[in-house]
């Protein structure tokens, strides 16, 4: 009886502790390894700019190791060669290969970053895309399934409109199968999985037309501004199949599905009625969406463009990007929102992350190019933020113009710590030796 009891309390511990478990960066995958601890880089997908360097697309990589020489500076960058609309990336399921995307021209390159975290090396290029997947374009979401990479994308190829659809290969560049957006919800944009309940969710945005538009012309389109989504479909995980279609009006975006074990929810935004929305499971396993709470105005248009939610479900962290600003919000009650900081970071704001510990948020500020506010509003940043849970401190800022290298968008972490402590096949898997031979 005694051990019984023992083994009673380490269990409690375990699930005590995972409540509490440290944050995971914007885009996680949960088949993914974790890497807890302080990161040593941030690896930055960036848009190039013409006459800004080599004014091409680039991967990156930023010292963040308090008391390292390069803290908070430029250890590497990777460039593509040319302009690709860079805009989401993603790692392999083992960390070892980070996927990105070009919404532009739908090449995808594929980084090792395992083999020297701080120098990732661009080691294949896959230009079929849209010829694999049956004329599906933009890859923008690269979320890690076991041995494959899914991929959501935002167009096709017969008339750049927004009918899309799912895109996936395994881990050697192969490609695998196009899963088509339903009827009634062919716009699609985000991709998150929840594995303990086979549930997919994705969201939608808008064909790759309006997205290539310059933003003050796309605006003032009364037309172009008809096409936008505004569903989020629920999926049966493991058969690919759509099983309901919510009404999210505004172009749901980002998604993030609840981490504890005992929340089946997740939180979107929508970036053109500026509201948080929350996708519930209800007592019979459907799921509903209810509007819980408004970001903004929608009418002064600040555009909600990225989420980030810390591992206990407790904060919601928004970025609006006409306007600047990090949102921070209390969601322990995730049916009624309170926002507990509203800081200006900057002239205009895109992606958030926050770090493993919970400790630091990492904030860039290029949404697309045709996008970004031009002229001194249009400036180009990475900055860096204690968070103590109640404060918000500035830790460091690099700037991408100055530093000749472009629009920084999506960030993911690294650590050296993490990769030294992998085991990988000594022949190496076959996408490296297809790299080598492509190059």
């Amino acid at each position: 009886m005694a051990r019984r009891w023992v083994a009673f309390l380490v269990m409690l511990a375990v699930v005590a502790g995972a409540r509490i478990a440290p944050a995971d960066e914007t885009c996680m995958s949960p088949y993914l390894p974790k890497i807890t601890g302080q990161e040593d880089y941030v690896y930055v997908w960036t848009v190039g700019v013409d006459g800004v360097g080599d004014g091409a697309d680039k991967l990156v990589t930023i010292g963040a190791r308090p008391g390292s020489p390069t803290y908070g500076k430029v250890v590497s960058s990777t460039s593509t060669g040319g302009r690709h609309e860079a805009h989401h990336a993603g790692f392999t399921d083992d960390r070892r290969y980070l996927w990105a995307g070009g919404l532009d021209d739908s090449q995808i390159y594929v980084f090792d970053v395992a083999s020297d975290p701080a120098n990732p090396k661009l080691v294949r290029t896959i230009d079929s895309f849209v010829a694999d997947s049956g004329g599906v374009v933009g890859p923008h979401t690269f979320f890690a399934l076991p041995g494959r990479m899914l991929i959501a994308a935002l167009s096709n190829s017969k008339d750049d409109g927004g009918r899309t659809a799912l895109v996936e290969y395994n881990n050697d560049g192969k490609f695998i199968e196009t899963v088509w957006m339903p009827e009634n919800a062919e716009y699609g944009y985000d991709v998150r999985v929840q594995p303990r309940l086979n549930r997919m969710l994705t969201s939608s945005f808008t064909g790759r037309t309006n997205y290539m538009t310059d933003l003050g012309t796309l605006i003032g389109d009364a037309e172009a501004m008809k096409h936008f989504g505004n569903t989020m479909v629920v999926w049966d995980f493991h058969a690919r199949k759509p099983i309901q279609t919510l009404q999210v009006p505004g172009a749901p975006l980002e998604i993030r599905w609840a981490l504890q074990p005992r929340h089946n929810y997740a939180f979107a935004t929508t970036a053109l009625t500026s509201k948080i929305w929350l996708i519930a499971q209800q007592p019979d396993g459907t799921f509903a969406a209810t509007a819980v709470g408004d970001i903004g105005d929608p009418k002064k248009t600040p555009l909600p463009v990225d989420i980030s939610l810390s591992a206990d479900d407790r904060w919601l962290f928004v970025t609006t990007f006409m306007d600047g600003t990090l949102h921070i919000y209390d969601v322990s009650d995730p049916k009624h929102p309170k926002e507990a900081v509203k800081e200006k970071v900057g002239k205009q704001a895109n992606m958030v992350s926050e770090t493993w510990d919970g400790e630091r948020l990492y904030v860039t500020s290029s949404l697309l190019a045709n996008w970004d506010k031009k002229g001194d509003d249009g400036e180009q940043f990475l900055k860096a933020y204690r968070w103590d849970g109640k404060h918000l401190t500035p830790l460091f800022q690099v700037d991408f113009l100055d530093a000749k290298l472009g629009r920084p968008h999506i960030m993911h972490f690294g650590q050296e710590a993490f990769y030294k402590n992998q085991i990988y096949s000594a022949a190496g898997p076959r996408i490296a030796r297809a790299g080598a031979a492509e190059q």
